[in-house]
């Protein structure tokens, strides 16, 4: 549906008019692999940018985040977690202010799991293909339950839901009920990011 201008990002960030990015971004240390891409205008702020990595990866947004994008920290300062240096804050940031000529940036979510997830800029989508809306456009398998336990966790839940033979594996189906590691629903994440005005 959509095509990319193959062009490098000093010109991305030239080119005139109004301009989506097209990103993939993918969750570090898991397997299956849980990835996604989707369109976003290169001027969201950082705060909006993060209430769409939620939607399209099915997060829940119970924790805190922050992006590191050229060596820098944004996020939302919280006065109650004095583990780390308090980031810069996100909310007035536009993406292409820090992104720079810089074509991949970090999002980490829960500090207590541990997620880490690569995105990438993949392009700018050509001005007779700009969306309305945020859009999901493609993407693999289910994002992990909220307070699994960061990847190892993870990988652990799946080994003892997937085998009854397990000793923990009733006692997982009674904590997450039935969890499918492979499922994607394309038309509901779309229907959630409608709600997000870009």
């Amino acid at each position: 549906m959509y095509t990319l201008i193959g062009i490098a990002m000093a010109e991305v960030l030239a080119f005139p008019g109004k301009q989506w990015l097209r990103l993939r971004i993918e969750l570090l240390g898991v397997s299956p692999l849980v990835w996604r891409r989707f369109v976003v205008p290169r001027k969201v702020t950082l705060g909006k940018l993060h209430r769409v990595i939620q939607e399209v990866m099915g997060w829940e947004d119970y924790h805190l985040h922050e992006f590191i994008i050229a060596g820098q920290r944004y996020g939302l300062p919280d006065p109650e977690f004095d583990g780390r240096e308090a980031p810069l804050s996100e909310k007035r940031v536009a993406l292409s202010t820090p992104l720079g000529e810089f074509k991949s940036f970090q999002y980490d979510y829960d500090f207590g799991d541990g997620w880490e997830h690569l995105v990438i800029v993949e392009g700018v989508l050509p001005p007779e293909e700009v969306p309305d809306t945020f859009i999901c456009l493609a993407g693999e398998n289910a994002c992990p339950p909220e307070d699994v336990g960061g990847p190892p966790g993870y990988m652990n839940y799946l080994e003892a839901l997937l085998n009854p033979r397990h000793d923990a594996h009733e006692e997982m189906l009674e904590w997450r009920g039935r969890f499918d590691p492979k499922k994607f629903n394309l038309r509901a994440i779309n229907k959630r990011l409608a709600c997000i005005k870009p």
